[in-house]
């Protein structure tokens, strides 16, 4: 067990910290999409709808993002473009918008509109 532990821990290790926060990057995007609604064939109609937990998991994305923007390099560009999409369909899903700057992960990426 000691073996297989250490195995995994250097190979994560190998891995470049831009691999790593795109990629965790990556499933927080992926994450927001499905509990918008976004994947099944009518958003308007999905079950799995809950803007409750996508606006927890669209806020840990800008904080991410956000902290590290540096690091991105030319991933920065698509991965803010993905989260303001996400900003905007939250805003789009909401009955009650939330006003310019109050969205979510708003406090870290400024107002989307």
């Amino acid at each position: 067990m000691t073996d297989e532990l250490d195995t995994s821990v250097r190979e994560l290790a190998d891995i470049p910290a831009v691999e790593v926060i795109s990629r965790a990057a990556v499933m927080l995007m992926s994450s927001a999409a499905e509990k918008l609604g976004l994947a099944d064939e009518d958003p308007d109609a999905s079950p799995r709808r809950d803007l409750d937990e996508a606006r927890r998991v669209i806020t840990a994305l800008a904080g991410l993002v956000t902290a590290s923007v540096e690091y991105l390099g030319p991933h920065a560009g698509p991965i803010r473009e993905g989260l303001q999409s996400l900003q905007r369909a939250f805003r789009e899903f909401s009955a009650h918008p939330d006003e310019p700057g109050k969205g979510p992960g708003e406090k870290y990426t400024g107002p989307v509109y």
